[in-house]
């Protein structure tokens, strides 16, 4: 690509990190939606939720990330996000802003990453006061998966 050629990320907050899913992945973003539990799901499953008749998984990316969990006080929001398989619902503590980025600031994630983190976070966008950290939706819903099929044998 060119340097001067633009993507568009939609962002997010988790743990006062922005991070970004690129616009085409993104089917839509919801509001805290009731959540129906799954007996002996995987911990990053956080439930089902019932989208204009549609049951789609939520997985909390606090807990594929890694981070602590969410206090009670705040009320996550959703990102639908198109997989090969099925939409799937990512869990946020707040939606963001649409931004376009360059191409050229992209700087790919550092051979330093490891664990989960590795496979999750593609690299980043620099902006002028902070980064984008990008994540791989598929390979978040492989990861969910994977954790389906563990709980399963």
């Amino acid at each position: 690509m060119a340097s001067d050629e633009t993507r568009q990320f939609c962002c997010f907050l988790l743990d006062d990190m922005l991070f970004g899913i690129d616009v085409g992945d993104v089917q839509e973003v919801l509001r805290d939606q009731h959540r129906t539990r799954v007996p002996l799901a995987s911990p990053m499953v956080h439930g089902l939720i019932n989208l204009r008749g549609q049951i789609v998984t939520v997985l909390d990316l606090r807990h594929c990330l890694k981070l602590p969990s969410l206090t009670d006080e705040r009320r996550p929001a959703h990102v639908i996000v198109r997989t090969r398989d099925e939409p799937m619902s990512f869990l946020v503590d707040e939606i963001g802003d649409v931004l376009s980025v360059r191409e050229s600031d992209f700087v790919p994630a550092p051979e330093t990453l490891s664990g989960v983190a590795v496979d999750l976070i593609c690299g980043t966008y620099k902006l002028e006061q902070r980064l984008i950290l990008v994540l791989n939706t598929q390979q978040i819903a492989d990861h969910a998966v994977a954790g389906r099929s563990q709980k399963q044998a």
